[in-house]
């Protein structure tokens, strides 16, 4: 065993969508820095990030209903839904930039064009789903979106699900053509292949057991090389934890106080897949309903176009599940080596407030396949068990930390813990995510190196031109780069001004 000692600019943790994000933006800004990755897998992107371990929605609450509550006085509060689309623009751009510099040779490699719906059952629901439509409808972020419950018209739209459909209760659906289908396992590839290119020093198959502050303020991780089982020790002045699940343990090893009293909630995943081009292509769009009761978001029933290797499938799910691993490929023991002194409070009222949903998660687990084709078939009515097969996704991990709600709180989306001198971050969380990555590696650059920021403000206005602006306020310029992005990615639907369309209402 060999203990070496090497020193770098920048370690980054985790050969997902965040660590190759953050890994281009910085060698864009300071092409001289030297950054080195460390992955435990063999490859980039197995984990979270692989395209058969999460929808690949490219996350713009074009039909994500959860994204949109409904309040108690019956009105639409709107504001996450605005929030995760504008971050979603960000992530947009980005890619653009990386096209235009031939960075990506070809968007459609990563990126597809499919309308985004929203569908629902039953007067309750389709009196919300109206609702929403009429509250998001007008508004820049979302123009072009349809709203139907004529049956004919949903035919148009969703024949797959129409066929053979009992129309013994109202239905109803909205629609907008500006929707996407990501696939960031292959951005991913792409990202650390053009990093690689760049000198990046990518260690695969490589496991960081531990870190620490040294004296002179550099942070020195322990690297065990899994093929050899050669230990090393690197030190870096920035690091990112972006290890998703891993993550946790990572930033609790770290010590910073900002990671204290933090914990972790394991949500497992499971979609049913159809890959027969029969059934695919009877089927082009990402159609959301609404949670069952007691489900958690990230629950939310969808039957999904998938675009993989130039071949469509369809994705229906996911089902929750309940697993103690933090990753796909991680350890039974992950959820118990969590629990620290300062977060076992913390923990323990999380218990407590969430045993509705940890029965909801077992009982989702001892689902046999026919019970989920029968959820399948409130999508598809005539869906054929022969046809679907059952696919296990990606782990989530989801924040647990005391909030002004109280001890224990459960929280759904990503967060990024910062240590006060800007020296590592840690992405904890999981959707929006990857979807939303450019927006949190710029939260990371703007946390972490505050002194660096006006140099750079010239080259992250070029990466990102809405860097700085709110484009809430500007909606000529949301337009404006609307309508550019999805020209450079092509996603322009053979009509341009697809933005500009006005909401359609079909009775």
């Amino acid at each position: 065993m060999s203990d070496q000692q090497i020193k770098t600019d920048v370690i980054l943790i985790g050969a997902g969508i965040m660590s190759a994000t953050l890994g281009a933006m910085l060698k864009e800004l300071v092409p001289e820095w030297e950054i080195t990755v460390f992955e435990r897998r063999r490859g980039a992107g197995e984990e979270s990030s692989n395209e058969w371990n999460n929808a690949g929605t490219g996350h713009s609450s074009l039909c994500e209903l959860n994204y949109t509550v409904e309040q108690p006085d019956g009105s639409i509060d709107i504001s996450k839904a605005v929030k995760v689309n504008e971050e979603y623009q960000l992530s947009r751009q980005f890619w653009s930039y990386l096209v235009k510099s031939k960075v990506i040779s070809d968007p459609r490699d990563f990126i597809m064009p499919v309308p985004h719906m929203s569908f629902v059952q039953g007067d309750k629901d389709v009196a919300f789903l109206r609702k929403r439509f009429e509250a998001l409808s007008d508004h820049p972020l979302f123009q072009g979106m349809e709203f139907s419950n004529n049956p004919e018209k949903l035919a148009e739209w969703i024949p797959l699900m129409m066929k053979d459909r009992a129309l013994n209760q109202q239905i109803a659906a909205t629609r907008i053509e500006s929707g996407t289908d990501v696939n960031f396992g292959a951005l991913t590839r792409i990202l650390f292949s053009h990093l690689k290119n760049k000198n990046v020093d990518i260690k695969f198959n490589h496991h960081v057991k531990d870190m620490k502050r040294t004296r002179d303020g550099l942070w020195e991780l322990k690297v065990r090389n899994l093929d050899t089982g050669a230990v090393q020790r690197r030190q870096a002045k920035f690091v990112f934890i972006g290890g998703g699940g891993g993550s946790l343990h990572l930033l609790q090893k770290s010590g910073i106080p900002e990671g204290k009293g933090i914990g972790g909630f394991p949500v497992s995943g499971l979609f049913m897949v159809c890959k027969d081009p029969k059934v695919a292509s009877q089927h082009h769009a990402k159609v959301y309903g609404k949670a069952a009761v007691g489900a958690p978001p990230m629950s939310v029933p969808h039957l999904d176009t998938r675009v993989i290797d130039q071949k469509e499938s369809l994705f229906f799910g996911p089902f929750a599940g309940f697993s103690p691993k933090f990753l796909k490929f991680g350890s039974m023991l992950d959820l118990i080596t969590s629990v620290k002194p300062h977060n076992l409070v913390t923990m323990l009222a999380a218990g407590v407030k969430n045993f509705q949903l940890t029965k909801y998660l077992v009982q989702q687990v001892l689902l046999s396949k026919e019970q989920r084709m029968e959820e399948l078939r409130q999508f598809v009515p005539d869906a054929k068990s022969e046809d679907w097969e059952l696919l296990v996704a990606g782990q989530r991990v989801q924040i647990i930390k005391d909030t002004a709600a109280g001890r224990g709180t459960l929280q759904f989306g990503t967060e990024v813990i910062s240590a006060a001198d800007g020296s590592v971050a840690a992405l904890l969380g999981a959707s929006p995510g990857a979807s939303t990555a450019v927006q949190v590696m710029l939260e990371v650059i703007q946390n972490c190196f505050p002194q660096h920021l006006k140099a750079w403000e010239p080259k992250l206005k070029e990466m990102i031109p809405s860097y700085g602006v709110s484009l809430l306020e500007n909606p000529s310029l949301m337009h404006e780069l609307q309508t550019a992005t999805a020209k450079t990615l092509g996603l322009t639907h053979g009509d341009s001004e697809h933005e500009k369309k006005p909401p359609v209402f079909t009775a």
